[in-house]
């Protein structure tokens, strides 16, 4: 493909120029977003429209819904493959006490000032309920420009939260995601490759000179998500950090080229049948894959891909159990058309009676 080509291609996706919470196409990825402007409309709207919104955790906590996203801001900072433009500066909880019913914007849960060892960029957060208190884990920059992640508590769902002085020791990238398992363990997932940080991180250490991207070692194993095992406080990792380990059906783990099937960033967890389905983003070609597992550790298997790309380069996604129906909260760029301003939305997740998981568009024809 030529370099006019690729220009045409940039300017004609809407909002598909740079990653999430990182970075910019590439050419396989330029000619998969291209199909959003084929479809005529959106399987789902955006459940508020006052505020931008993002990377929608949802969690069921005494009979409503409570979502704890992202919110995006418009910034002065130029695009880039960091995601520096991803300027994010608190959090706004979200509650609403059905699908599809009003939506309340709780205000401003947690603030970057009101965190005393941060220093800018908050990310995709969670939340988690144990003990009679809520915690709110988000990642954010320190001030040397690491990627961490925090913890915050409160007794109410809603917040205010009040942050922990220091990051939970041991964490690093971004993107945690908190499982709390039928015997009561909670497991922290987290990780993202390229702006996230992870591949800096491949040797232990953190190195701020390390890749932009992911290992560069395009025939060996891919980078992997983080799994650790939480404290029974729920404010520390009770023990090391491991792999999430992704193989495919052979027991192979999946390879750095394989950027359709590699995990990227946004891991989720949940647990249906007994089985645990690990779900994230792929990234640079834009497709939530999902894998399945025996354990909260895995192996997991990796089974396919269950939501097409949405408009807008990033895809951050969370799945929920309510009233016996499974619902998927994501993001798109609907309402600005830009990539760093993006909207919560929310529709039905479906698995099939072989446990697999029903292909979702998020246009409609």
């Amino acid at each position: 493909m030529n370099e006019l080509r690729k220009l045409i291609l940039f300017t004609a996706v809407t909002g598909m120029a740079f990653a999430g919470a990182c970075q910019q196409a590439n050419q396989k990825t330029e000619s998969k977003t291209t199909n959003a402007d084929k479809k005529t409309g959106y399987l789902s709207q955006p459940i508020i429209s006052n505020i931008y919104t993002a990377d929608p955790s949802a969690h069921l906590f005494n009979g409503k819904i409570y979502i704890y996203p992202s919110h995006d801001i418009e910034t002065e900072t130029k695009e880039n493959d960091n995601g520096d433009h991803f300027d994010m500066r608190d959090y706004h909880i979200l509650s609403m006490d059905s699908i599809n019913g009003k939506v309340t914007d709780h205000g401003v849960a947690l603030s970057i000032g009101d965190i005393p060892w941060a220093g800018r960029q908050l990310w995709a957060p969670d939340a988690a309920f144990k003990n009679g208190t809520y915690y709110l884990y988000f990642p954010v920059k320190d001030k040397s420009g690491v990627f961490r992640i925090g913890v915050a508590t409160s007794k109410n769902p809603a917040g205010p939260f009040k942050a922990e002085p220091t990051p939970i020791k041991g964490s690093f990238s971004i993107d945690p995601a908190v499982f709390t398992d039928t015997d009561g363990a909670s497991y922290m997932y987290f990780g993202g490759i390229w702006g996230g940080q992870l591949q800096r991180w491949n040797n232990g250490a953190y190195d701020k000179n390390g890749s932009k991207t992911d290992s560069q070692k395009e025939n060996e194993p891919a980078l992997s998500a983080k799994v650790a095992k939480l404290s029974s406080d729920m404010l520390s990792f009770d023990g090391e950090v491991k792999d999430v380990q992704l193989v495919d059906k052979q027991g192979k783990p999946l390879l750095t080229k394989d950027h359709d099937r590699r995990f990227f960033e946004g891991g989720w967890m949940h647990k249906f049948n007994g089985k645990y389905y690990f779900t994230y983003s792929t990234g640079d070609t834009h497709y939530l894959a999902y894998a399945i597992g025996d354990k909260p550790y895995g192996p997991f298997v990796y089974e396919g891909t269950f939501m097409k790309p949405v408009q807008g380069w990033t895809t951050h996604h969370s799945i929920l159990e309510i009233n016996g129906k499974w619902y998927i909260f994501y993001h798109d760029t609907q309402l600005s058309g830009k990539t760093h301003l993006r909207n919560v939305k929310v529709t039905e997740l479906k698995h099939k009676a072989d446990g697999t998981i029903e292909m979702i568009d998020p246009f409609v024809k």
